[in-house]
């Protein structure tokens, strides 16, 4: 083999670039950017944003998105969307609450039933998704409203009511609970171990993406899943896995749902997907797949946590909420695209 041959074979990812490229090339960048102009923004704002129990809150809020952001980002990585995922977290929380309270048996079987459940959720939407060829759209919108109706349906059967049984005094509930609605202390200020599970994930999911084969068919099929095809990735099984870990997600959010609360309304998620979405495009994630990352997500779900909070403890009127996040979404995209394009020129 000629030198010229053994150059041209060379990965580009281990080639020496600047570290202003590397810093450009980052999907995460734009979100950094402008994670720090709302910290600053809220911290002059706000005067009590900057206290340590206000920073456990807004880090609440952060990881109760984030924790289902990180699974959807890999999934708009791998070229796909998922309209059910916030209504499959109720599902969750309700197969929990309704297997253990009707079968009288110890609620981490509950648990076990719904972590299978889910999976097997976001499986069906993996397979129909590669079977029939149709947009991920309109097969995700079709479990969402069948999740919907099924949600109100089986509990208003099995319940007798719109919300579940409390499940408080079964066996099981308390060691549940410390799992997934525990609050740790660290000097004074109690922090939810949602927010370890949020982390967690988000180094899970990076290392995926980062080292391993199945994160470079990730992004080989969301880039082209045509040409990652003829390379010899496996391409449905690529999107099985990524829709089975937003069921996987689904499933952690839903039993934090149940056991902060003890029980359940049934109608509860509708909307929420969309706000997963918002954060892991905030986080740099593109529409057309093949790039983002999973620090990206978490930078977009924790200002979605500051904008949330900060305005609330800047004694804000809530109603602008939204239009804040809107703005953010628009920006934070507008700044991403500045950013690719700026690396794109340093290549």
């Amino acid at each position: 083999m000629s030198a010229g041959t053994d150059v041209a074979v060379v990965d580009e990812r281990i080639l020496q670039t600047s570290p202003l490229r590397r810093l450009l090339g980052r999907p995460e960048l734009g979100s950094v950017v402008g994670a720090i102009a709302v910290f600053v923004f809220f911290a002059f704002f706000a005067d009590s944003f900057l206290r340590a129990t206000s920073l456990s809150t807004v880090l609440y809020a952060a990881s109760t998105i984030g924790i289902m952001a990180v699974p959807v980002a890999l999934l708009m990585i791998g070229g796909e969307f998922d309209l059910s995922a916030g209504v499959m977290v109720t599902s969750s929380a309700l197969v929990s609450s309704m297997f253990s309270y009707q079968m009288t048996a110890n609620v981490w079987v509950g648990v076990g039933v719904s972590l299978l459940v889910t999976l097997a959720i976001g499986a069906f939407n993996g397979f129909m998704l590669t079977r029939t060829e149709l947009p991920s759209f309109i097969i995700t919108l079709g479990t969402f409203l069948m999740l919907t109706g099924m949600n109100l349906g089986f509990t208003k059967l099995i319940d007798g009511t719109v919300s579940t049984k409390t499940i408080a005094d079964m066996e099981g509930f308390e060691s549940a609970r410390e799992v997934f609605a525990s609050t740790i202390t660290i000097g004074g200020v109690g922090f939810k171990v949602t927010i370890l599970w949020w982390l967690a994930l988000v180094a899970v999911a990076s290392w995926i993406l980062l080292r391993t084969r199945a994160g470079n068919w990730i992004f080989a099929v969301g880039g082209n899943k045509d040409a990652a095809r003829a390379v010899g990735v496996p391409v449905d099984k690529t999107k099985i896995g990524l829709y089975m870990g937003v069921g996987l997600g689904a499933w952690i959010s839903g039993q934090h749902l149940l056991f902060s609360y003890d029980v359940v309304q049934s109608g509860e998620g509708v909307g929420n997907e969309l706000i997963y979405i918002i954060a892991a495009v905030i986080g740099g994630c593109l529409i057309t797949g093949g790039y983002g990352s999973a620090v990206g997500s978490a930078v977009g779900a924790f200002i979605f946590g500051m904008t949330s909070k900060g305005i609330v403890f800047a004694e804000w009127n809530p109603d602008w909420f939204k239009f804040f996040l809107g703005a953010m979404l628009l920006l934070a995209t507008l700044l991403n695209a500045w950013v690719r394009k700026r690396a794109e020129a340093t290549k």
